[in-house]
């Protein structure tokens, strides 16, 4: 009896299936054993898919996906598209439908988004943040498909189940792009990365311009008016009196490098390593001599630094 890659027959003993053709250069799967994804929006995403029931027809297709039968696919918004080789000379032809979302649910939603400085900043730094999805919820709408009728699937093969194994294998390969671009599952339910950081950015702008507005307008106490420069110039250039009284708080950032990841790599970058790398260690260097600047003060008055200069001599010797 003929079996598959894997030593294990599709039909048992009532049904010899044939061999898939092999393809060069086909979109094989990062995984080689084991589940699909890294992230938790990959497992997410597998998850669901197997709440529909479907787990017996999803395993056929991991095998064409680790195996590299897809041949090439797209994600648009509401549709991927693929082409998977069979056994036959010919590829079928895949299409996934994924319900989206309207216009009036995305504002609902990019509403909530932008009502959370933390889903905001992650986002707009190309980050998927853990509780994207009670922004969802808060909108009454799902992320991922909330049942199998929010997928409308269709192959070119023969096989009368769906998913079929060539469908699966474009589920399975899905999950890893959203490891490597987590925006593709927004896309798939209907919005762009552009558009939703453009959507973002514009509710953040608009919420920041109406607190301005409704703050009241405060007059400043003749205490603190500033004197008129002539009647101060003999102490322009002092400490003023209230300087030991501010601090300075230095904390991480919420999101690490946040401006680097929204802007990516410049248009002019032609190098072979990743800039956005470089560029992150860079800025690693940098932030940690800030702190050591920042924090110097504290480290020259420490017991084992008495008697040093800022620049770590003893004044003695250069007597």
């Amino acid at each position: 009896m003929t079996r598959d890659r894997g030593g294990r027959s599709y039909w048992g003993d009532y049904y010899e299936p044939s061999q898939p053709r092999e393809v060069k250069n086909g979109v094989k799967a990062r995984s080689r054993r084991g589940k699909f994804g890294e992230t938790w929006w990959a497992d997410r995403w597998i998850a669901i898919l197997e709440s529909f029931g479907w787990s017996n027809r999803l395993q056929r297709g991991r095998n064409y996906a680790r195996w590299g039968q897809v041949i090439k696919y797209e994600v648009s918004p509401g549709t991927v598209r693929a082409l998977v080789q069979g056994s036959r000379p010919k590829p079928y032809q895949v299409r996934i439908d994924v319900k989206t979302l309207s216009e009036k649910e995305w504002d609902r939603v990019t509403d909530a988004m932008a009502a959370q400085a933390i889903f905001a900043a992650r986002l707009l730094a190309g980050e998927m943040p853990r509780d994207i999805e009670d922004a969802f919820s808060t909108a009454k709408v799902t992320l991922f498909p909330k049942s199998s009728h929010d997928l409308k699937t269709e192959c070119s093969c023969p096989d009368w189940a769906n998913p079929c194994k060539h469908i699966a294998a474009v589920y399975y390969l899905l999950a890893e792009e959203f490891d490597r671009d987590p925006f593709m599952i927004f896309r798939l339910r209907g919005k762009t990365q552009k558009d939703l950081t453009s959507a973002l950015r514009h509710k953040r702008s608009v919420e920041g311009t109406t607190e301005m507005e409704t703050q009241p307008e405060t007059e400043m106490s003749e205490e603190h008016q500033g004197l008129p420069l002539q009647d101060c110039m003999e102490r322009f250039w002092s400490i003023g009196e209230g300087i030991q009284s501010f601090r300075v708080s230095i904390t991480p950032p919420t999101v690490p490098e946040a401006i680097l990841k929204r802007l990516g790599p410049p248009p002019f970058w032609k190098g072979k390593e990743d800039f956005v790398a470089l560029m992150k260690e860079c800025y690693q260097t940098i932030s940690n001599q800030a702190l050591k600047l920042a924090y110097s003060d504290r480290i020259l008055s420490s017991p084992g630094s008495r008697g040093k200069t800022k620049a770590g001599k003893d004044p003695k010797r250069d007597r």
